[in-house]
Formats: C-alpha cells, structure tokens, sequence
C-alpha cells in the first residue's frame, strides 16, 4: 500500500480544518488536509460571529471570502410578540471586529478550501479515514477513496476537524453525551421576494414562538433567505404532513413569519436536523488535537458553531507548530481549558435562552447600556475576554441580573 509522508493531517476541509491548515502550512510545514465528502456541501451554521474573523484573518481567508460578496452582518436581533432587543456589534464591549458575514456555507466552506489549496496545502476530497495507528505522537492513517482504493498517510501530527463525523473520537471511543437537551430543527432556505416587508438584512433574527421553540431568520445576499423553527422534538408532531407542509404551517402560526412567507419556492425539500449537542472526553492525546464541532457542539442559537471551529483551530494551530519545532506544550492549560472557557460561556448562554432567563434580560424595557454591551461581546463570539462579568461569571451573572430585574418589576407593581 502506497504511504505518503507529511508533517500535519488535517481531517475536515471544513473552517476548522482549512484554518488549521492554513496557519500550519504558513509556518513551513508539509500539511495534507483528508475530507470525506464533495464540496460544496450543504451544511447549517449560516451566521458568523466577528470574532471568527480573527481566526480567518490570520488564516488568509478574508480576500477571498470578501470577493464572494456575501451578506455582511452587524448584528443580531431578538423578537417575542412584538417585543423587539437589537445588538448591533460595533457597540460591544469587548474590543474588536464589529462584523462579520452571513454564508451559504456550501459556498462559504468551499472558497475557505478552494483558497487554503491555492495556498499549497492539496485536499483530498471523497477519502475517508478508516483507521489510524499511533506510535507516540506519530501516526499512520488510512484512508479510502471513493473508489476504494487505500492509501496510508505517516504524520508527525494529525488535526481532527471533521465536524459531525468526530472521526478520532469514534474511533478510540471518546464520545460523551452532552448535558444539553435534545432538540430539532425543521428548516430550509426560502426564496425571500418579500424581503421588503423585512427589516435590515444585515443580522440574524431569532424569533421566540413559544417558550423552548425559537425560529432563526438568516437573509443571505443571493435573495435567498435561511427560515428554521428548533424546538423540543414532540413540539413537532402536532404538526403533521410531510416536512413542507410541516414547515409552512409552523410559519403561519407565527405573526412574524406568516405574510412574509407564505406560499414562497423553498429552494429544498425542508431538512431535519436533531440530537446534535455531543462532546469527548477530552480534546487532544499524544500526536492529536481535536478542534471545532468535533470537540463540542452546542447548539445553533447563538451561531457558535463556525466561531469555535475557528478559533479552536487557530489556537490548535499554533501549538502544533511549536509541538514540532521541538518546544514543550502543555495541552491541558494551554488548550483544553480556553476552548472549555469558550464552551462553556456559550454554553450557559444557550441552557439559559431555553429556560427562559435570557427573554427576561433581552425583553426588559430601558436596559442598562453597560450590561447590554458586555452582554453583546457575548454574542459577538468574545468569550475568553474575562475582563468582562458576562464571561468571567458565564455561569452565575445572567440568573443574578434576571432576578434583579424581575424583583424590580415586582415592586414597581406594588
């Protein structure tokens, strides 16, 4: 069997693979990133956070993402029967970038690859990993492809960035269930010719239908807009039919969907997503590092997805550079703990939309302007910025400030 020899496999030509790539081969490694499918590939996580771009920027990504012309996003915006929060990002707290995009991520995903192969790095799409053998932090993968022919790859390293098929973790048997809820997602993208009725295109809306059930409304920059309910998974068997006429009677029983909606061309069948949130034991050994929604992924509310692939690889990168020149890194502080922090921010911010803690926050008349920043850089994707309380007391701050202001109101009533 043919064996090629490489400093750094990359599995997943996804954000985190490409970025992680990217960053390695810039330092004058030889980098080989595997992908299973053919891109582009249709896949959720439209709405990018601006922290992101820290991470794409130091990749080399954002010419070429900019040449695309996709939507740019300044924000985003939360509704319930009426009630209306807007966050716009040039006013959070955390210093930084104060945009970023909204991506149809078959496109977006295959110019982040197109660009890192531009670079050098080749990208073997249709090759699947079907075992791997550590021999300290060396490694031999192997790998079919779609034909079934194998190949071995020996690597000094291996970056796993391969998303929902979490390849190292499967196959050394470090999958965990997540402590989140399972949830679904009935949604598609719909051919938005009444987006004059809309307002700004350039945020996502998360509409609060009903308590635990939210809808996200993405506008891309093509005219084609990403509309999904996600809720409990029993929410939807009220609602029976095929997944189209599920999903168009979810949007007439909304008010904030139903006239801009109705009776639109879905440009696909209405897909399902469910039971996502899962996570590992722990995120590297001796010659790996897991990066992105193969460490843990959480939920789409606050579009934290592509944000922690990103940076998750962008901080994996660099330690694997100095993994190989010869330096000591200590994965457990230098990276468990940050992409944990980062987790773990979001994480509560996700545990408290669905209990309802942050409806009180969001929907709260003349908010506090500090705390809505703090609360904005959140949502920005700046969460390892500790200097802010939202992020340092990720775990305590929101339930204190909610029954803060719900006591107020009480002896406002009085």
């Amino acid at each position: 069997m043919k064996t090629e020899q490489v400093d750094v496999l990359v599995i997943g030509a996804g954000p985190a693979g490409t970025v992680a790539a990217s960053i390695i081969h810039q330092a004058g490694f030889k980098v080989k990133i595997v992908e299973k499918q053919k891109f582009p590939r249709f896949v959720i996580g439209e709405s990018l956070l601006p922290r992101s771009m820290e991470a794409l920027k130091e990749a080399g990504f954002i010419e070429a993402i900019q040449a695309k012309g996709f939507q740019q996003k300044s924000g985003a915006k939360f509704v319930k029967q009426g009630a209306l929060c807007d966050f716009t990002f040039a006013e959070q707290y955390t210093p930084g970038w104060t945009w970023t995009w909204q991506v149809q991520r078959a496109d977006f995903d295959k110019t982040l690859a197109d660009e890192v192969e531009r670079m050098g790095v080749p990208v073997a799409y249709e090759s699947t990993v079907t075992a791997i053998r550590f021999d300290g932090s060396d490694s031999v993968t192997t790998v079919e492809d779609v034909h079934g022919n194998q190949q071995e790859i020996a690597a000094r390293f291996i970056v796993d960035g391969s998303g929902y098929g979490r390849v190292i973790p499967r196959l050394f048997n470090l999958e965990r269930n997540s402590n989140l809820q399972p949830r679904k997602a009935l949604f598609s993208h719909m051919i938005d010719v009444r987006r004059s009725m809309a307002d700004e295109p350039n945020r996502i809306t998360a509409v609060v239908h009903q308590p635990g059930v939210w809808i996200w409304i993405i506008p891309f920059s093509t005219g084609i807009t990403s509309l999904g309910f996600v809720g409990d998974p029993s929410f939807f068997d009220q609602y029976p039919g095929t997944p189209e006429q599920q999903l168009r009677a979810l949007m007439e029983a909304e008010p904030y969907t139903r006239e801009r909606f109705r009776d639109v061309e879905m440009a696909f069948e209405p897909r399902i997503l469910q039971s996502w949130s899962a996570t590992t034991d722990k995120f590297y050994g001796d010659g790996f590092v897991l990066t992105g929604n193969v460490t843990e992924f959480l939920d789409p509310i606050f579009s934290s997805g592509v944000t922690l692939a990103c940076v998750s690889s962008q901080t994996a990168a660099k330690l694997v550079i100095r993994k190989l020149k010869g330096e000591a890194v200590d994965w457990e502080k230098e990276y468990m703990e940050p992409t944990m922090q980062g987790v773990n921010t979001f994480r509560s911010y996700v545990m408290a939309w669905y209990e309802g803690t942050l409806d009180t926050i969001f929907f709260k008349k003349d908010a506090d302007p500090v705390i809505k920043q703090q609360i904005c850089s959140v949502l920005a994707g700046y969460v390892w910025d500790m200097s802010n309380p939202f992020v340092k007391n990720h775990d305590t701050a929101l339930k204190r400030l909610a029954r803060t202001i719900e006591l107020t109101e009480k002896l406002k009533e009085q």
